[in-house]
């Protein structure tokens, strides 16, 4: 399988960075495909798109100021599936990308995600005081997936912090 297409362009107000496509994702080339990943509705319903998107849309989001990419390129199953030879070449390549395109705001759609990429361990939901690049502010949300036990309401309130940001550092 092929490994997603990146959306980036210089100076992004808003960055995603998810762990890895899924297989579905992979199949279809869309991001965040999975019928039960919740990605798309939680961006509308948190106030950070102005309707619902689906994942055939997803080239479409730098027309807004938002990009997608992953840590890890190769397809899997589930996140644990990814080597930690592939997350240190991925740490890698993720700060090459942040320091070339310089987002303003790096969501991590997941907390396992920062946790690998920052290789911190205790990590609190939203913006972190420390960015590992600098310049840019690093905001850890819950992963989109069907998989995670948070409710829906809760994940959407924790995305609903990036508009307030966004704002806040007149980026619109």
């Amino acid at each position: 399988m092929n490994p997603l297409q990146d959306y980036l362009k210089e100076n992004l107000d808003l960055l995603f960075v998810g762990f890895n496509p899924s297989i579905r994702s992979a199949e279809t080339g869309h991001h965040f495909a999975n019928p039960n990943n919740r990605f798309w509705k939680i961006l509308y319903k948190s106030g950070l798109t102005p309707r619902m998107y689906n994942a055939t849309e997803d080239y479409m989001l730098p027309n807004i100021g938002f990009g997608l990419t992953n840590i890890v390129s190769r397809p899997t199953k589930a996140a644990d599936e990814i080597t930690k030879e592939e997350y240190q070449i991925g740490r890698e390549e993720l700060k090459r990308k942040l320091e070339f395109y310089k987002p303003k705001i790096i969501c991590y759609v997941g907390k396992g995600v920062y946790q690998e990429f920052s290789r911190n361990r205790t990590i609190p939901w939203g913006r972190q005081e420390n960015p590992v690049v600098a310049g840019m502010i690093d905001f850890v949300a819950p992963s989109s997936s069907g998989l995670v036990r948070m409710k829906l309401e809760d994940v959407i309130n924790i995305y609903a912090e990036i508009p307030v940001l966004l704002r806040e550092n007149h980026i619109e």
